[in-house]
């Protein structure tokens, strides 16, 4: 199995990212990385202006996928995320929707024991471990990973964790892949910036699909089949996350538009995964019963 030390990583996404390594389609690779604050924050004297926006969300790889070619889709199955016995958080002036209520920047260690996240002497948070920033090169330019997109990036989608499985697009040659950005538990939204940040060992097994099936990102877990889009406006990826679910019901369980808008309206759910990065991320779920019903299986 190939393992990619955190030291290998990048801070934006780009087809110019030189691979660290590369594998076959059918490989399980083992992603070591940073949290999203570059591991700085060692204790809570330490703060974000000591680290700042450029060492921000370092993801590792790219990981290059010997069959990957432009038009195909990358699937990534997530086996698993190990992480350590303690988290970080910190809260910057004018981010986050709490922004306007920080006077000063503030980080807090949350020590992390039996499956729990110790966020004081009354409170204890399951974990929900989940990857922030997962994504393929875009085909032109760079996409930082800060931000998310098309090619997948910095989601912070909380469904995007041990037992599910994401399809990207294949952009460019070997699809450049890079993980980052772990997570013990993290809500819906993403509200004060950041999740509970650790450093993590992600093992994926990565499986290059022909041709591109299925709206991009595609995301899968054990209940549900899930769109997720990326826009400037949470309204504006709430929309495409929706047309990009009655795309998928056309196309795949032979529904008519009208039908697969009616049903999403009264079947499905749109979330938020986060409002925070510069740009929203939304998704619809719809249930996987829907796809049994109409005897339809993601490949």
């Amino acid at each position: 199995m190939t393992t990619i030390s955190k030291e290998k990583f990048v801070l934006s996404m780009s087809k110019e990212n030189e691979q660290v390594a590369k594998v076959t389609s059918g490989s399980v690779v083992t992603f070591e990385s940073y949290d999203c604050f570059s591991d700085k924050i060692v204790d809570e004297r330490v703060t974000f202006e000591t680290i700042g926006w450029d060492s921000v969300n370092p993801a590792t790889g790219p990981l290059y996928v010997e069959e990957a070619a432009v038009g195909d889709t990358l699937k990534v199955e997530i086996k698993s995320i190990e992480i350590g016995d303690k988290g970080v958080m910190s809260v910057i002036p004018g981010a986050g929707a709490f922004g306007s209520t920080f006077e000063e920047e503030q980080s807090k260690i949350i020590p992390l024991k039996d499956g729990e996240a110790i966020f004081n002497d009354k409170l204890r948070i399951p974990f929900n471990k989940m990857i922030g920033v997962i994504g393929t090169a875009p085909e032109e330019g760079e996409v930082s990973t800060g931000t998310p997109g098309d090619h997948g990036g910095n989601l912070d989608c909380k469904k995007i964790a041990e037992g599910s499985t994401l399809y990207l697009p294949v952009n460019v040659e070997g699809a450049l892949l890079s993980i980052g950005d772990a997570h013990a538990a993290m809500g819906d939204g993403e509200l004060v910036v950041c999740g509970l940040e650790v450093p993590a060992r992600t093992t994926v097994k990565v499986t290059v699909i022909k041709g591109q099936k299925y709206p991009l990102p595609f995301l899968v877990d054990s209940d549900h089949v899930m769109t997720l889009a990326s826009e400037d406006t949470l309204d504006a990826a709430s929309e495409r996350a929706a047309l990009n679910m009655q795309q998928f019901m056309v196309e795949h369980l032979g529904m008519n538009h009208v039908d697969a808008g009616l049903y999403l309206s009264i079947g499905a759910d749109l979330k938020v995964c986060q409002v925070v990065n510069p740009k929203k991320t939304a998704r619809v779920e719809l249930p996987k019963s829907v796809l049994d019903s109409y005897q339809v299986t993601i490949e």
